[in-house]
């Protein structure tokens, strides 16, 4: 599943898109120098989300929303379209 999949596939379980994960990170004053657990154990309780969603989230906070080219046009299982993850929903595509 490439990394875009795995956002829409939150937004679709939690109703909020990346940029509204972000408000919230930062409302719970999270930031790229959390720990990915802690991130990963609040996903699950607050939203049950499993690891693989959850890190997906937290590649996002820590790195914002650039992935490697390496993952960009390949065939494999993750691959995406861009390099660029977009953050702003669905519904805005």
């Amino acid at each position: 599943m490439s990394f875009q999949a795995y956002l829409d596939n939150i937004e679709k379980k939690t109703g909020k898109t990346p940029n509204e994960f972000l408000v919230l990170v930062k409302a719970r004053g999270y930031g790229a120098e959390t720990r990915a657990g802690e991130i990963v154990a609040w996903l699950k309780d607050d939203f049950d989300l499993g690891r693989g969603h959850a890190m997906a989230l937290v590649h996002v906070i820590k790195n914002g929303p650039e992935i490697s080219e390496k993952h960009v046009g390949t065939d494999g299982v993750h691959r995406d379209e861009t390099n660029v993850l977009r953050l702003d929903g669905i519904a805005n595509r």
